[in-house]
């Protein structure tokens, strides 16, 4: 996957990825049709920095969530 390219498919996959890896209960609120194309980019540097930690405090958890939140909130 070539996450250069700023498309939808590639968010929902970065979407995926950081709930996974964060363990989410409510994943199902998380969807990756919520995020605008632009804000591509911050999706990217979060993306990365969640699957580069091997794990978070509750505290990044929360900030990590937070971000997410206003990724999407950009429309």
């Amino acid at each position: 996957m070539n996450l250069t390219v700023k498309n939808r498919e590639n968010i929902k996959y970065m979407i995926e990825k950081i709930v996974v890896k964060l363990q989410l209960v409510n994943a199902s609120a998380i969807k990756a049709e919520d995020y605008p194309v632009e804000c591509y980019d911050d999706l990217y540097d979060l993306y990365q920095l969640v699957t580069k930690q091997p794990q978070f405090s509750i505290n990044e958890m929360e900030a990590i969530a937070a971000e997410l939140g206003s990724l999407r909130n950009r429309k």
